[in-house]
């Protein structure tokens, strides 16, 4: 009993680590290239440079470089285990299902990223309702709100959604982290702590607000997180959620650019948009 309740608590802080490390490693890379530039230049790199350079850091490169090592080092890393403790055995090669998408799977594709947007739209509905009952300060979404000061970057984050940080995102939380937890918790758990820890590592990243405004718009993502692990657990296709994920922050991002582009100034709609994204 008690070394089953070791392995479920290991499975969960392993997990953990393995979210947090993808998150540090990027972060520690970005300052790193952002340093040596400002050392080597004498020139501090802008808010909007900054920004690329942490997309390319983090999601191009730290994501996806975390999960490839965590797939090679998982059999040294439970070898060793077993050596230590009654670690159990592999079931099989860990391993993340990448193909092009079947039509069934574009399908999916299609109703998972309209689930998202509904689900986008009942945040709203919510979000908006807490903060005019309880007068909560709501947080932004870094990203959103560098792209609210400089609507041009916003043009540059729609194509970045399919190509970083969509699939960068999805092969670290969906296909390592949530495929960790399935290991000892099966499927449905899988599915429902990876969401969470996905959502919680956005924490960080939001701005300006308050604890309770952060935490509204760490909760205003476990729906789309939902969705996202759903269908990666029912096609075993990191492609497709990658794709639901770009798709629907690109969404978010054309429809900000938009409204602060052509209204001039920053509605409720678009505040909403600006804390929904991941």
């Amino acid at each position: 009993m008690a070394l089953k309740a070791f392995q479920y608590g290991f499975t969960l802080l392993s997990a953990l680590w393995l979210g947090g490390t993808g998150l540090v490693f990027g972060s520690v890379l970005l300052l790193t290239i952002a340093f040596s530039l400002s050392l080597g230049t004498g020139v501090q790199i802008t808010q909007v440079q900054r920004l690329v350079l942490g997309l390319v850091t983090i999601q191009g490169i730290a994501f996806p470089a975390i999960a490839y090592a965590y797939i090679k080092l998982r059999p040294v890393i439970r070898s060793k285990l077993r050596e230590l403790i009654s670690y159990p055995p592999d079931t099989g090669t860990f391993t993340i299902g990448v193909s092009v998408p079947s039509f069934r799977e574009a399908v999916i594709v299609v109703l998972g990223y309209a689930s998202a947007m509904v689900g986008l739209v009942v945040v709203a509905v919510i979000i908006t309702t807490l903060v005019s009952m309880f007068g909560i300060e709501t947080a932004t979404n870094q990203a959103a709100e560098i792209g609210m000061e400089n609507p041009d970057v916003l043009l540059l984050l729609i194509p970045a959604s399919f190509l970083l940080i969509g699939p960068g995102e999805e092969l670290l939380f969906r296909g390592v982290v949530q495929g960790r937890i399935r290991d000892y918790f099966g499927p449905i758990s899988g599915v429902a702590i990876a969401s969470v820890i996905f959502a919680g590592i956005h924490y960080p990243a939001l701005s300006g607000g308050s604890v309770t405004g952060k935490l509204v718009g760490v909760c205003a993502l476990l729906i789309p997180s939902l969705i996202l692990g759903a269908t990666y657990e029912y096609t075993d296709n990191i492609v497709v959620p990658s794709l639901i994920h770009g798709a629907y922050n690109a969404t978010l991002f054309t429809g900000l650019y938009v409204t602060v582009k052509f209204s001039g100034e920053l509605s409720s709609a678009a505040g909403v948009l600006s804390n929904s994204g991941f």
